[in-house]
């Protein structure tokens, strides 16, 4: 995913499916400098990571 189409699912009110090594993920917020977003998987939102937006894929 590109860092652009990441800001646009984080700013968006409608949940976009998305995931990260195989897991669904909610999107938190991304760093456009670093090209790095803050995610956590839906299930498990007390596990919140930074991890590169490019590994982040929508479905």
């Amino acid at each position: 995913m590109n860092v652009q189409r990441a800001k646009e699912i984080a700013g968006s009110p409608v949940m976009a499916n998305v995931s990260f090594n195989g897991s669904n993920i909610y999107i938190q917020h991304v760093d456009p400098e670093t090209e790095t977003a803050r995610i956590f998987p839906l299930d498990q939102p007390e596990h919140e990571q930074t991890v590169s937006v490019q590994e982040l894929r929508e479905e």
